[in-house]
């Protein structure tokens, strides 16, 4: 039977003691060496950033500028950049804090070969680099090396090894209890202890084999067997299936607020999501315990949370808000084991480096450069034309972003400056009649909108041999039906990581059920955070139910699809954590008038 262990709000989220536990930290130096015999490549992949490439490696944006001046300007998926190794020296406690190099794989380079290189065993390569398989071990990716390793730890493998024993023949033995306590047959004992044939006597001492597997270390690596390393990329993973999933979730509910403030009620609605979600997965036969804490302001509540029972005890935990909230809860969950979700900020480091994070909220750099491959994918042929109303809310890195991928496909576009009194005439002379036109705004405020969509509207109703779309940002789906309404005339699309269909079943009934529940409707914000509570429940939850608590082995066997929540999770590289790479593009059906959703992988 379903089980659900909920500690609720007010009482039950006060801890009643508190331990004080001092860690010594470590005081390290980081030098980073620009000799040729002390760099390794990069190759770009979408959504990186010299900033997030430059936090991967432990180094600086300049030491990335300095070797690669050309990134300063732009910088192109699959460029090749050249990083500079950063060498930890420790001042204290060296034994204590994990110390890395990192190689880029070369042809023909083999998991054994580097094992050998490095004189590091292959699973303690694997175990550096949790996202490495036959698939992610190619030309060109990069691995890190635990240097501390280097020097403390010889080749090793386990050989089958025969020792013998003497063995003091006890009283009221038999010959036959020795054959099978050591699992040797009793025409081998007398063929080893020939005055067995005199007879079978008390204090006899017999020379018995004893087989056993015995880990032998070697500085020449002789005794290592290729095969077996390299198989070490294919081998199985245990899928760890459990019972009960026990889900710990973290959030500044701020108890002792007299009201909740807005930001609170965000997060005591989220918390409501979540637990609708638990109970649909309880009906569905999942056993769950929810263990609910609040964070309060800080790390002081933190630091004590993270030394209660259900925060070992758990398999998964969600929440945290604040990054010097997020920095202890992940640290947590990689020295432990847990897997740990960030459900809010897009702005977190930890998952670059922690292979422990999911993280929900697409990052700027990665739903931007899906938007933009999306504007390539639908107007390639269109007349492309951006409009700067000047808007200090301008979107100038989408922007940056989508000329730099159109220039470097050769793809032409035009700029309009917004002029109040002449914009008609303006945008008239940047339109062709012989092709469809696309405007797409540089801000996606609705004091841009509000200047555009009237006037597109009635250029495109009245002048017909205009055909025209237009190509928008997420918050429009927030303004209001009147600008909807614009948005279906101008057959218009627009890019966005969460999107709730208000029309579909699925979501009139969870709405419906979410008011029952609570009295009252979701908060008006974007997105709903209801409603993301109940899908980072479902999705989590029910995949670790179903496929283990190591689910992420088998995420191409994921479909969930969420009210509003698109999860496409993608590793950010060998050794980090999984960042949700999900885009929707949304159309305004201008035929039709019906709203599509459409899922960008």
């Amino acid at each position: 039977m379903s089980k659900i262990k909920i500690y609720l709000l007010a009482g039950l989220l006060c801890l009643t003691s508190l331990n004080v536990y001092s860690q010594q930290g470590n005081r390290s130096t980081v030098s980073v060496n620009h000799s040729s015999d002390n760099i390794f490549t990069h190759i770009v992949e979408t959504g990186q950033t010299v900033y997030s490439i430059a936090t991967m490696y432990g180094v600086t944006v300049d030491d990335i500028y300095r070797l690669n001046p050309d990134s300063r300007e732009v910088l192109k998926i699959g460029a090749v950049l050249r990083i500079p190794q950063a060498i930890k020296e420790t001042i204290a406690t060296p034994a204590q804090e994990d110390h890395y190099i990192y190689h880029t794989i070369q042809a023909k380079e083999t998991l054994y070969s580097l094992s050998l290189k490095y004189e590091v065993p292959g699973t303690i390569i694997l175990d550096a680099n949790p996202g490495l398989s036959v698939a992610t071990f190619q030309i060109g990716k990069t691995i890190r090396i635990p240097i501390n390793m280097l020097e403390d730890i010889p080749m090793s493998e386990f050989v089958t090894v025969t020792r013998w024993i003497d063995y003091k023949v006890p009283k009221r033995e038999t010959l036959y209890n020795i054959s099978r306590k050591f699992n040797v047959s009793r025409e081998e004992l007398i063929s080893i202890n020939p005055e067995l044939r005199d007879g079978f006597k008390e204090n006899m001492i017999l020379k018995i084999p004893v087989i056993t597997d015995e880990m032998v270390q070697s500085s020449t690596q002789a005794t290592v067997r290729e095969r077996d390393v390299n198989a070490l990329l294919t081998a199985p993973r245990h899928a760890d299936r459990i019972d009960i999933i026990k889900v710990a979730l973290l959030l500044p509910f701020m108890t002792n607020e007299p009201v909740p403030s807005a930001n609170t009620s965000r997060f005591i609605e989220y918390y409501e999501g979540l637990l609708l979600a638990v109970d649909s997965l309880r009906n569905q036969g999942v056993s769950i315990e929810l263990s609910v804490f609040d964070t309060g302001e800080g790390t002081a509540k933190l630091q004590q949370i993270l030394r209660d029972r259900a925060l070992f005890d758990a398999n998964l935990i969600i929440g945290a808000v604040q990054n010097e909230q997020i920095k202890p809860v992940a640290e947590f969950a990689q020295q432990y084991n847990k897997k740990y979700v960030i459900p809010f900020t897009s702005r977190n480091d930890d998952v670059l480096s922690n292979a422990s994070i999911f993280q929900v909220n697409t990052p700027q750099s990665y739903l931007y450069a899906k938007a933009s491959q999306t504007v390539i994918n639908l107007f390639s042929s269109y007349n492309i034309v951006f409009v700067d109303t000047q808007d200090k809310e301008n979107k100038t890195d989408f922007i940056q972003t989508v000329q730099n991928d159109l220039q470097q496909r050769n793809i032409p576009f035009k700029q309009l400056p917004y002029k109040d009194a002449s914009f008609e005439k303006d945008l008239k002379a940047q339109l062709t009649t012989d092709k469809r036109n696309v405007i797409i705004p540089l801000s996606g405020s609705q004091e841009t909108l509000n200047k555009l969509r009237i006037p597109l509207r009635l250029l495109a109703e009245n002048a017909s041999e205009y055909r025209i779309n237009m190509f928008g940002y997420p918050e429009w789906q927030t303004y209001g039906l009147e600008v909807i309404n614009d948005l279906h005339a101008l057959d218009t699309y627009i890019y966005s990581n969460f999107y709730t269909d208000n029309s579909s079943r699925d979501v009139r009934e969870y709405s419906t059920k979410f008011k029952i529940w609570y009295g009252k409707p979701f908060i008006n914000t974007f997105p709903k955070y209801g409603i993301l509570g109940f899908d980072t429940g479902m999705f989590f939850i029910g995949n670790m139910s179903r496929l283990g608590t190591n689910f992420e082995d088998n995420l191409n066997r994921i479909s969930y699809q969420g009210l509003q929540t698109g999860f496409n999770f993608e590793r950010v590289n060998n050794w980090g954590g999984f960042i949700n790479t999900n885009l929707f593009v949304v159309h305004y059906d201008k035929i039709t008038s019906h709203v599509t959703r459409t899922q960008v992988r």
